[in-house]
């Protein structure tokens, strides 16, 4: 009986100790994106939020920040991400313009400007943002774009 014990015991101890490969992180811990609202022009400003996933809608993207204008009669949107590294921004950014139709490049910002539906969006990374505006025409956009990158440093 005793013999049986410590034999149960010693086998308890040895499936307990590296019988099994540990596993993956099974609780997946999310952080909410940081708040980069204060980079934002208030001027024709509606709205603000900070978006804990998928920002625009897009299951492909994180979150981020999305700020909501009104000008001239025209609504439009401007985000922002900011993610861990450039190379991170830089493969959202390919992403994003894979998903667009006729995507230009455009060199001056190193973004890109196309049509997601019926949406015209201008997207360009600096750093560890991607950023851009959806719902303006390609010279309003590079525009606010200019003024919004010297937001970013």
């Amino acid at each position: 009986m005793k013999r049986r014990l410590a034999l149960s015991a010693v086998f308890a101890i040895a499936c307990g100790c590296g019988g099994a490969p540990p596993r993956a992180n099974q609780y997946s811990i999310r952080l909410m994106p940081p708040d980069e609202s204060r980079r934002f022009p208030l001027a024709d400003q509606v709205s603000a939020t900070l978006v804990d996933d998928h920002i625009l809608g897009k299951d492909f993207l994180p979150g981020g920040n999305v700020a909501e204008y009104r000008r001239k009669g025209k609504s439009y949107r401007q985000f922002l991400m900011h993610v861990k590294t450039n190379e991170d921004a830089a493969l959202l950014m390919f992403d994003f313009k894979g998903h667009l139709r006729e995507p230009k490049y455009l060199p001056h910002m190193g973004g890109y400007f196309g049509m997601d539906g019926a949406t015209p969006v201008y997207l360009f990374q600096k750093g560890p943002f991607l950023a851009g505006f959806a719902g303006l025409p390609e010279k309003e956009a590079d525009s606010l774009a200019r003024q919004f990158a010297a937001r970013l440093n």
